[in-house]
């Protein structure tokens, strides 16, 4: 393990209310029992839950209720389509 490597899990949310918001909201970050928590609850609400280590990385260095930057909506809207997809799968 590298030096000043930090091997907790790590969980970031965001939320994309179009009505509400021009773009996504990180809504929860954390790391070790945090993050547990954050992926236990999602888990229990239905929550699709994508892993990818560099998002939440860069998910992590913003303040929760902040939208997210314009550099991370491509890798945003990828996730987004997919889970707009599987929930319109489901309902049909």
């Amino acid at each position: 393990m590298k030096p000043g490597k930090d091997k907790r899990r790590k969980a970031a949310a965001i939320r994309y209310e179009a009505e509400q918001h021009a773009a996504p909201r990180l809504v929860a970050k954390g790391a070790g029992l945090l993050a547990e928590r954050i992926i236990e609850t999602a888990r229990e609400n239905g929550v699709y839950i994508h892993e990818d280590a560099d998002l939440v990385a860069v998910l992590s260095r913003l303040d929760v209720d902040t939208e997210i930057p314009e550099e991370l909506y491509r890798a945003v809207a990828e996730i987004l389509a997919f889970v707009y997809g599987l929930n319109q799968r489901m309902a049909g």
